[in-house]
């Protein structure tokens, strides 16, 4: 087994940005109106908020600030469809990715119609046998076992050829999807999707299971039912949110809050014996959290065997059925763990060992015995490592299969449509992207993937950046100004954790290394309080903060709980004399 650390030091200097100033006038505007010190007023102008009503409802979000759902194009046709379907007793499939947004979204949808209607079951595709999104074999088996409305989560918004095959079996598809659509839509019975151009929804930035907790909400509505019925399934909505990586604003930031506090206090059963094989069972839950302790878990079964296994674990109607089902879910992410550490440094020791990859600016490495249910990890963690586009390649079913993921700036989409003619298939975006191909064509992608990035990228984008909100002296921190930050929360994409610089901070305390790598450390700046720091994979700079050197810090503020005793701390992300 390899055991590796990625660690960003000395010979990969982040590039610091400082955010611009904003207007003055709007910022004395908004400061005057809500009594708050200029750093958070800056802080929420960054956010979009500029008014006194936006502050209110960023500050204290509602569930009454949900948005109707019938605001969406073809709800009213999707909750009609969904009515009549019950009402002669069709049956339903409900029909979903195998991440953690699509088995969570048929988990909300499954487990809540499961109430109404006995003619009901999910189908989640198989990773390796049928790939992504809608497939021939999942409307085969609904036409065969005699399904006449297909609900689609997470996936289906380009399904154009399979909509066109399930409709001459005589299935009605509603698709509830959230990915981009293409110049035409499928003909299905309805397409909830905010991205649709002719979609007058608001808010564009759902998780597909926000689209499903959608439809649940609209069902609810026009049934007069009781809405408390669609927040017991809050907290799935928030782990998808975090695990699918989308903005934390808007309607996702009021999901996602009251999300983690259902979370945290009376999850669901799934969740709950989830959270129990976590390492956090007795902190908080945050959005970190989720992405790191419970998303890989759910994400585990698809990779590794089938995310069926994850729908039946999160639908679970008792904890001790949810506990014997997590069971194998959490062997199955050890299973994927081991995947993860051996795939990992064995690709990282074929770029130790060439000195040709080195210098590239370009990542992309085959070998044919790498599990393609990892692959995606490992390509995000060389890009990490090594920061440039990034491409792990594998054969599977008779053809090379690969992922691939990209830095901040760099259109990968791009990159690969300049290399078609060597791809049998390519799809996803900006930034991360699926692909496959003739095995011989493999060393000549490598190559051309290599010069169209050479002649394309920016030389900034190489480096990986620091995005600093403002610099402030460490005077303005205190227990009230981090009581106002953590209002903030939750954060995530788009309200990430603001960044401060302080510089010509001198240490308090001599500096030491705690884990090997990481440095524990104090800082003070003239007549300031001295707080303690923690930098993590920083370890290399304790001789010159130990020499007495001014240096220049960003970091985030935090609270530290040790042993019962909580005090503010800085994380550091980076440091420069």
């Amino acid at each position: 087994m390899y055991i590796y650390t990625l660690i960003v030091g000395k010979d990969m200097q982040k590039r610091w940005v400082l955010k611009p100033k904003n207007n003055l006038e709007k910022t004395n505007k908004l400061q005057e109106e809500l009594g708050v010190s200029p750093i958070i007023t800056e802080l929420l102008i960054n956010r979009g908020v500029e008014t006194f009503v936006q502050a209110k409802e960023f500050f204290r979000p509602s569930l009454d600030y949900l948005l109707d759902p019938f605001l969406m194009k073809d709800m009213d046709r999707a909750i009609n469809r969904i009515e009549q379907a019950i009402g002669n007793k069709e049956k339903i499939l409900i029909y979903g990715d195998y991440d953690v947004d699509g088995t969570t979204a048929v988990s909300v949808v499954y487990s809540f119609f499961r109430n109404f209607h006995s003619g009901l079951e999910y189908y989640i595709p198989d990773r390796y046998s049928e790939g992504y999104g809608i497939s021939t074999q999942g409307i085969d088996y609904a036409a065969e076992n005699g399904f006449t409305l297909i609900i689609a989560l997470d996936c289906g918004i380009k399904a154009n050829d399979k909509i066109a095959y399930a409709n001459s079996k005589n299935i009605d598809f509603i698709i509830g999807d959230h990915h981009l659509p293409g110049s035409e839509l499928p003909d299905a019975y309805a397409v909830l999707d905010p991205k649709r151009p002719d979609c007058p929804y608001p808010y564009k930035e759902l998780s597909g299971c926000g689209i499903g907790f959608k439809i649940v909400q609209a069902f609810i509505l026009q049934n007069k039912m009781d809405m408390e019925m669609a927040y017991q399934y809050l907290d799935l909505v928030a782990v998808s949110i975090a695990s699918d990586i989308v903005p934390i604003t808007g309607e996702n930031r009021i999901l996602t809050h009251f999300g983690l506090k259902k979370l945290n206090s009376n999850p669901s059963f799934g969740l709950k014996a989830l959270i129990d094989l976590s390492s956090n069972k007795t902190g908080t839950f945050s959005v970190n959290d989720v992405v790191f302790q419970i998303g890989p878990r759910i994400n585990a079964a698809g990779r590794i065997d089938h995310a069926k296994d994850a729908v039946q674990l999160l639908v679970s109607k008792s904890l001790p059925e949810a506990k014997e089902f997590s069971i194998n879910i959490d062997d199955q992410n050890n299973t994927r763990k081991e995947f993860d550490l051996n795939i990992t440094g064995e690709a990282l020791k074929l770029i130790e060992d060439n000195v040709i990859l080195q210098g590239r600016k370009t990542t992309v490495l085959y070998k044919e015995d790498w599990h393609k249910g990892v692959i995606g990890i490992v390509a995000s963690r060389l890009t990490e490592k090594y920061y440039r586009p990034t491409i792990i390649l594998t054969r599977t079913n008779g053809h090379i299969a690969g992922s691939a993921r990209s830095v901040i700036g760099f259109d990968l989409y791009e990159a690969l449509s300049e290399c078609a003619d060597l791809l049998d298939q390519f799809g996803g975006h900006k930034y991360a992207a699926g692909l496959t191909m003739p095995t011989e064509n493999v060393a000549l992608f490598q190559d051309r993937f290599e010069e169209v990035v050479a002649r394309t990228i920016k030389p900034e984008m190489l480096q990986q950046e620091v995005l600093i909100e403002k610099e402030i002296n460490l005077t303005a921190i205190d227990l009230k100004f981090y009581k106002l930050l953590r209002q903030f929360e939750p954060f995530g994409p788009q309200n990430e954790a603001p960044i401060f610089l302080s510089k010509k901070v001198t240490f308090a305390y001599p500096a030491n290394i705690v884990g090997s790598i990481h440095l524990k450390f104090t800082v003070k700046q003239a007549d300031s309080a001295v707080f303690e720091c923690i930098g993590f994979g920083l370890g290399e700079y304790i001789h010159e903060i130990n020499a007495g050197k001014p240096f220049d810090i960003c970091y985030t503020i935090e609270e530290n709980n040790w042993r019962g005793k909580k005090n503010l701390q800085l994380n550091v992300k980076a440091i420069k004399f």
